[in-house]
């Protein structure tokens, strides 16, 4: 009977090391994956916090643009507004301009004036819409050599007395 006891201790205890060894390499084995899942988050928080860095780089560039934008959009309002008050200007004697009186009047002058003022509005549009500048159009100084219709746009080096 004594034997009988010692033989189902020595079964408990052998099937206590098996499971304890057992347990070991399941802990083994998780560790191994644990340590896998962790490269891959550690990569994958370096890939996010290069987005992060992209993002703010590219919103900071939006910012800048959007200021360029803005500054662009001023000096057009500023000529349109100037352009505005060349068509509605009021003579010596208080009244209005009359380009359809002009035209009656002098239609080879007037198509001269509208035809050139029309040349130069489309040359301010192709400048706002990203056209590079002339030399010609960089170097102008004089009245005679500007373009009327948005010289703060057109001829950045030509200053008004």
């Amino acid at each position: 009977m004594f034997g009988q006891i010692k033989l189902v201790l020595t079964i408990v205890m052998l099937v206590g090391i098996s499971g304890g060894v057992a347990y070991v390499y399941k802990l083994k084995a998780d560790n191994a994956i644990l340590k896998e899942n962790n490269a891959k988050l550690e990569s994958a928080v370096e890939s996010q916090q290069e987005v992060i860095a992209q993002q703010k780089e590219d919103f900071e560039n939006i910012l800048a643009a959007n200021k360029e934008l803005t500054k662009l959009s001023e000096t057009l309002n500023k000529e349109l507004e100037a352009l505005d008050d060349k068509f509605n200007k009021t003579n010596a004697s208080g009244k209005k301009r009359d380009i359809g009186d002009l035209a009656n009047q002098r239609p080879s002058t007037i198509e001269k004036i509208i035809n050139r003022a029309t040349a130069n509005a489309q040359r301010c549009v192709e400048i706002a819409t990203g056209s590079p500048l002339t030399e010609k159009e960089l170097n102008a100084t004089k009245n005679s050599e500007i373009n009327s219709e948005c010289p703060s746009l057109a001829n950045p080096n030509y200053i008004s007395y």
